[in-house]
């Protein structure tokens, strides 16, 4: 019942129960602080399988001299807040309301979303977070990734993958650099069966 974009629903409230239900029929949020809460359910889905994940050659250079310490669920609100806040090139603002910090946040609490934390030092420089969702917890719905040395989003994801965690990883918007890591568009049909498989 979508539309041509994906845009199936408007209102409703970011309750940790609707969001577990819309993530578990491939439903998930995207506004700002300007609308109302839109929900998508987008035709195709950019999707990445852990398993086929491509990495450069300039990549693996920088993961074998890595002066970087990568950490799981260890900052998950400083991520968050991080995504939020941290300056993307061609964007302004962020569709990361505070609303919407504090709703995932309590996901979090509640072992349904997941951060991992690229670290220099003690400085929290890179990461990425998302829902955990699926019949085995089995799909990772990735929601935001922010840099601020390079590169260190893509070792977030590279670093994601290879936890032997989950079956998909699920970008939702599709990108250029996502693309040539592997990422590629399946049906909004192929991505249910998976999701509930």
């Amino acid at each position: 019942m979508a539309e041509e974009d994906g845009l199936l629903a408007i209102g409703g409230d970011l309750r940790i129960e609707r969001l577990q239900l819309a993530y578990a029929h491939g439903i998930f949020p995207w506004y700002s602080d300007e609308t109302p809460i839109l929900w998508y359910a987008p035709p195709e889905r950019f999707v990445l399988f852990p398993k086929e994940i491509k990495i450069s050659k300039s990549m693996r250079k920088i993961i074998r001299s890595s002066p970087y310490t990568v950490t799981y669920n260890q900052a998950f609100d400083r991520v968050i807040q991080c995504c939020a806040e941290v300056p993307r090139k061609e964007q302004t603002g962020t569709w990361i309301t505070q609303d919407m910090q504090q709703a995932y946040i309590e996901l979090h609490k509640q072992g349904a979303a997941s951060s991992i934390e690229i670290w220099l030092d003690d400085e929290l420089c890179g990461g990425l977070y998302g829902v955990i969702c699926g019949h085995r917890a089995h799909v990772f719905c990735g929601e935001s990734m922010f840099s601020v040395s390079p590169n260190t989003s893509k070792l977030a994801l590279i670093y994601l993958c290879q936890l032997d965690t989950f079956e998909l990883i699920d970008c939702q918007i599709a990108s250029e650099h996502l693309r040539a890591m592997g990422a590629k568009n399946i049906s909004n049909e192929s991505y249910l069966k998976i999701l509930h498989s």
